[in-house]
């Protein structure tokens, strides 16, 4: 990624947040990379370097400032299609995709080959995958030793190491001090924390409200909650048999994490996940500068900036929620898939939980698994409320999911929405809300939907004609769009 230096100059000189995490400075009379927020004293722009990530600035040799902690900054993904494919791959590198699998198997999983994959990763963020991977888990196990009271072993493997004896080797040869050091700095809460609790920070402002009002027009009692301004559900994670309890808050600089210390392994795969359910990382101010072009939407930018691409944080749920909610209300669907819930969930007993004296956080059930679902029989999801078209659907769905879990995996959504028409009983405006509110396909657009075209007074071809000059942020423009149409409708009441 070329970055323009005067512009880095500038945000330095003005400790500009807007450029946090977009890019890292590194001073070349300390050896220490920070970011342009640091509460440091300013460094001259003679001994100023700039990098685009912290595994490029710690490739060249520098160390993570103390004071700033660059890995606290917000994550940077870049939705233009040149970086697309880079951005995708971080995002799966952030999970832990590196910490067994390789290149090659990252390469096809996105879809190109593993030589498009590297020159792509080193042209958006100068360092190659391996890089990355490396510098995540450093960063993150620093991370862990600063704010959490979770032993030096268990940071290692939280942080995706495969032993502790490499994770102090190299702690030591990239840091220049041992974890120990860091660790020292933490100030213990308690004798046997009952949960681990992070910070997400969001690239610019945050719409709290609107991330819970989304959840709570959609919960289910038993299987989440909401307690003011926090939200409780449980989640299943590759390689881990039961589900576990999370627990997120809101506020306007972000979302607070909270899950269970047992097991340590979801928690990079949980912070990829959440980051990306509430869209935290996209620079929403140049989305809405985007959108504001378009007289279409101008109005309902200036009006309401900050619109996120909020998903779900399980992707088969969403498309489960999808298929039953097809051409009924989001109060009735919603009463559908609470029975779908106490039918085929996974009850919870004693188990992991976020307080040791509730086990399951007063949680009864997990949201249903995609071989729970697919061992159902359509009549029983019939008894369920759903018409026999819709369960067919339903199960056809849910056995394609079972048997091939990288359909509804983000990576990819262009594909996955042509493999999701291909199923009886979904088409384009339900394969379409899948991509938007599950993948987080940035540019998905029904241009079917009838809501869209009352908000805009277009038919479905001049809508999808006006979209174009949206791209690549035409999910936000729909969402925008929902958003005027339900303010109509309460006008009208």
């Amino acid at each position: 990624m070329m970055l323009d230096h005067a512009a880095c100059h500038a945000a330095v000189e003005a400790k500009d947040r807007r450029y946090d995490g977009v890019f890292f400075i590194a001073v070349t009379s300390t050896g220490i990379y920070c970011r342009c927020v640091c509460s440091a004293r300013t460094p001259k722009p003679q001994n100023r370097r700039f990098f685009p990530s912290a595994a490029a600035a710690e490739e060249a040799g520098f160390r993570p400032c103390l004071l700033c902690r660059p890995e606290l900054a917000p994550g940077y993904s870049r939705l233009e299609a040149t970086d697309r494919i880079a951005t995708q791959a971080l995002r799966a590198i952030e999970a832990g995709s590196l910490d067994e699998g390789t290149v090659d198997d990252l390469a096809a999983k996105v879809g190109v080959s593993e030589r498009h994959l590297r020159r792509a990763i080193v042209s958006a963020f100068g360092a190659s995958p391996i890089a990355l991977a490396q510098t995540h888990r450093l960063l993150t196990a620093k991370r862990l030793l600063r704010d959490t009271d979770l032993s030096i072993t268990e940071v290692a493997f939280a942080a995706g190491f495969q032993s502790l004896r490499r994770f102090n080797a190299l702690f030591q040869a990239r840091y220049g001090m041992a974890p120990q050091r860091i660790r020292a700095q933490r100030r213990s809460t308690a004798e046997g924390q009952a949960a681990i609790t992070l910070r997400l920070a969001a690239r610019g402002s945050f719409d709290s409200p609107g991330a819970l009002a989304f959840l709570a027009d959609r919960i289910v009692p038993a299987v989440e909650r909401i307690d003011g301004e926090a939200y409780t559900r449980t989640l299943y994670f590759e390689g881990v048999k039961s589900p576990v309890p999370i627990r997120l808050s809101f506020s306007e600089q972000g979302v607070t994490v909270e899950t269970s210390p047992d097991p340590v392994s979801v928690v990079r795969p949980l912070l990829a996940r959440v980051a990306r359910a509430f869209d935290l990382d996209t620079d929403i101010a140049a989305v809405d500068a985007h959108l504001a072009r378009s007289p279409l939407l101008a109005p309902d930018v200036a009006s309401d900036p900050g619109v996120r691409l909020v998903c779900g944080l399980d992707p088969f749920e969403i498309a489960v929620r999808a298929v039953i909610g097809q051409q009924i209300s989001v109060a009735a669907a919603r009463t559908v898939v609470g029975r779908l819930c106490a039918l085929a969930g996974e009850p919870l007993g004693q188990g992991a939980s976020l307080a040791p004296e509730e086990p399951y956080n007063g949680l009864a059930r997990a949201f249903p698994q995609p071989h729970a679902v697919a061992a159902l029989t359509p009549e029983a999801l019939m008894a369920l409320g759903l018409t026999g078209r819709r369960a067919q659907t339903l199960l056809a769905l849910s056995a394609r999911v079972a048997d091939d879990p990288s359909l509804l995996s983000p990576l990819r959504p262009e594909e996955h929405h042509a493999a999701l028409l291909e199923i009886p009983g979904i088409g384009p405006w339900t394969a379409s809300y899948i991509a938007l509110r599950a993948l987080g396909d940035a540019d998905a657009f029904p241009a079917g939907d009838l809501v869209l075209q009352q908000a805009t007074g277009l038919n479905a071809k001049h809508l999808e004609e006006a979209a174009q000059a949206w791209r690549p942020y035409r999910g936000y423009a729909v969402l925008r769009l929902w958003r005027r149409a339900a303010q109509l409708k309460r006008r009208a009441e």
